[in-house]
């Protein structure tokens, strides 16, 4: 399973969807994820992909990572494995 499609399947999991519906143009106000179902996406992402999100749940304008749509999200966790393999 791609990152991609890992990434898809636990935010539709957080949002009670399917995972054909969410796209990568979803944003997660889109899909009805609010700050905790944020908060609880990111530690399953985590846990998932074993790496650490640069990301302030009190502070989320203030994080590195950009969670504006599921392609941001999918793009940072891709650069986060790519720097944690080197």
């Amino acid at each position: 399973m791609s990152v991609k499609d890992r990434v898809i399947a636990i935010i539709a999991e957080q949002a009670v969807l399917e995972p054909s519906d969410v796209t990568m143009e979803s944003t997660l106000e889109d899909l009805g994820i609010d700050s905790l179902g944020l908060v609880e996406s990111i530690f399953a992402i985590e846990e998932a992909f074993d790496i650490s999100v640069p990301f302030n749940a009190n502070e989320p304008e203030e994080s590195d990572f950009d969670i504006s749509s599921v392609a941001t999200i999918v793009a940072g966790i891709e650069k986060l494995i790519s720097e944690q393999a080197k």
